[in-house]
């Protein structure tokens, strides 16, 4: 199928209207062993946003997608999607984890990766079909892995892998999909499908959280922003959530590292003044 005609399936698929926020957090407190590692979160993200947390390592930011995702269990607080208790809206919610927690000698073929994120639609005793084929198919195609179908998931590079898991996460169908540093280490071109994988969601009104750590494309890619580090330091629109006053508190002061990335930010901006890429 080609890539036009999948964004209009997803388009069509989107639903009824849902009430905003798509996931709303009040006073989330999440601690290993008697260790704060989320402490006293409120936030909301808006319905078919692309939001990217971004933080330190350690700064609770993959925990607090294992909270949304109903993963972890909260020392303290609640977490709603599109109103509804989180353990009433498992349905509403796809994933995308790390590909460093996956077992990749697992034997299993491609199709069939993708195809698992079709079983929570079956219900039980039902097994999927040609209609979940033929989406898992469409899923695959999207990310350009259709050609890869037969193969074992561990014969893919990193890139392809990545792309097969987001393919599973689209055939999930949810209103939300959370997605676990999905551009780290991948190869440019998965880089810019994973890029026009989200211009699609974002046209179908899903909603995506990303954790993601390259600062240089934070404005480039998302339209709203978390800054995380245990606390909640910011949340809001990239265009005024996104600023160095708000990454100096996130990052503790490491100026070496924010100049770097205000440099290269810089330069992107300047190319596209004169209608340059750098």
């Amino acid at each position: 199928m080609e890539k036009h005609g999948f964004a209009q399936c997803l388009h069509d698929c989107k639903g009824p209207e849902m009430k905003d926020p798509a996931i709303e957090i009040h006073d989330l407190t999440m601690a290993y062993r008697e260790k704060p590692v989320l402490w006293d979160i409120d936030l909301s993200i808006p319905k078919g946003s692309l939001c990217s947390v971004i933080g330190p390592n350690g700064a609770g930011k993959s925990t607090l997608l294992g909270c949304i995702l109903g993963t972890y269990k909260p020392a303290n607080g609640w977490i709603k999607i599109f109103d509804v208790p989180r353990d009433q809206s498992q349905e509403l919610i796809g994933f995308v984890p790390q590909r460093e927690s996956v077992d990749w000698d697992f034997p299993i073929q491609v199709l069939d990766v993708v195809m698992m994120g079709t079983y929570r639609s079956l219900g039980w005793f039902r097994w999927p079909g040609k209609a979940q084929r033929d989406w898992a198919m469409q899923c695959l195609d999207a990310v350009g892995m259709a050609d890869f179908k037969s193969r074992q998931i561990g014969e893919l590079s990193g890139g392809q892998q990545q792309r097969v898991f987001i393919a599973r996460a689209l055939a999930q169908d949810t209103k939300i999909i959370l997605m676990d540093e999905p551009f780290a280490g991948v190869d440019a071109a998965t880089e810019v499908t994973i890029r026009e994988i989200l211009i699609d969601l974002k046209k179908a009104q899903k909603t995506v959280v990303i954790v993601h750590h390259d600062l240089q494309t934070v404005e480039d890619f998302f339209d709203h922003v978390l800054l995380l580090n245990l606390r909640l330091v910011a949340a809001g629109p990239t265009a005024t959530t996104f600023t160095r006053e708000n990454l100096l508190r996130t990052y503790g002061g490491k100026l070496t590292l924010l100049d770097e990335a205000a440099e290269a930010v810089r330069r992107i901006r300047s190319g596209r003044s004169t209608g340059k890429r750098g």
